[in-house]
């Protein structure tokens, strides 16, 4: 079982957006005050990590479409 459903949405555009993890990482940290490490990053995308709310948040303002386009299948 997954433990999000977000992962392989921000993975595409994090892709279509020409960043690498450990880039996003950063855009995290610096623009939100958000820990999450490259390998984070990585377990999110493979969907065996699950997203807390707050960081769901700030995917979507990095990439600047909502919340429910990240949740939506």
């Amino acid at each position: 079982m997954k433990a999000n459903i977000c992962g392989k949405k921000i993975r595409e555009l994090r892709k279509k957006n020409k960043l690498d993890q450990v880039e996003l990482s950063a855009e995290l940290s610096v623009s939100y005050d958000i820990t999450i490490n490259q390998s984070d990053i990585s377990e999110i995308e493979r969907g065996v990590r699950g997203v807390r709310d707050f960081e769901l948040r700030a995917f979507s303002k990095i990439f600047n479409v909502s919340t429910d386009f990240l949740l939506d299948d």
